[in-house]
């Protein structure tokens, strides 16, 4: 039975150790400015990101990796005998996937499995552990693939940004929702549902309120969690982090709760002081 590598983008956000552990690839999304394109958590941090964006206010642009990225990473697993699982970012938010199935079509079928998360961010990174995982077990990459196909759709995504300046420069809400919610203090929870971005909570007042609420959308569903393994990530908001640790230490039984830092390519969308909460249920 041929060794299964399991491979994602730099939007999962995997920890280093996590990556090492299980030797998952990773093939990096750009960050684009005007004078120079980065590749995601390798040339830049998101601090330098958040730095370039104060100083200009305009956000850089990203990119998705080319078929010929993915080639390059996929090529020297494949000529070693190994197949590959690849979970993409949501095929809705970018062209990742799409370019990673051309990718695939030029190696032997079968050899190159792709799988569209349908989420983003810490979603993708259950995926990817949940992969990891089964191919330490010696599950084959076709039942890998088909796996997570069966988990995607059961992956809970929600985040809480701090500001709206983020998400107004890149487009993803109006000039007058950024001017009342600012003016009003609005704090939106957001989820990720079929690919889209859309709020489910809106809390006025202090950003703290809007965390307790995405905290209780989660407490709701804590009798049905997958018990492996739930994500806190974040940008920049250590405590609200840490809250949402501690919290959900003492009112679930999750085996595991890890505290992610999200990268570049999600920061330049949501902004400093985000933070979100990822389960399977």
């Amino acid at each position: 039975m041929s060794i299964v590598k399991i491979f994602s983008d730099s939007t999962s956000d995997l920890p280093q150790g996590w990556k090492e552990t299980y030797d998952i690839g990773v093939v990096p999304l750009y960050v684009v400015f005007e004078d120079a394109t980065y590749k995601d958590g390798v040339d830049i941090t998101p601090e330098e990101v958040y730095r370039r964006v104060a100083a200009k206010g305009v956000l850089p642009k990203t990119a998705a990796p080319s078929p010929a990225d993915f080639i390059a990473a996929f090529e020297p697993v494949i000529s070693s005998g190994g197949d590959i699982v690849y979970i993409s970012l949501s095929s809705d938010l970018s062209s990742t996937y799409q370019n990673a199935l051309l990718a695939a079509g030029e190696f032997p079928e079968g050899r190159v499995q792709v799988v569209d998360s349908k989420t983003l961010c810490g979603g993708i990174a259950l995926l990817v552990m949940k992969a990891a995982r089964a191919a330490a077990q010696g599950q084959s990459a076709k039942d890998i693939a088909a796996m997570l196909e069966q988990c995607r759709d059961r992956v809970s995504t929600e985040f809480v940004v701090d500001t709206l300046d983020y998400l107004y420069m890149g487009g993803r809400c109006s000039g007058m929702t950024n001017f009342i919610g600012s003016l009003l203090k609005i704090r939106p929870v957001l989820r990720l549902i079929d690919g889209a971005i859309v709020p489910v909570s809106k809390i006025r007042g202090k950003k703290e309120k809007a965390v307790e609420q995405m905290l209780q959308h989660a407490l709701v569903n804590a009798g049905h969690m997958d018990k492996e393994l739930l994500i806190v990530v974040h940008t920049l908001a250590e405590e609200d982090a840490k809250f949402l640790e501690k919290a959900l230490r003492e009112q679930t039984t999750v085996d595991e709760i890890a505290v992610i830092h999200a990268g570049c390519v999600i920061g330049s969308h949501c902004g400093p002081a985000t933070v979100g909460l990822m389960y399977i249920h």
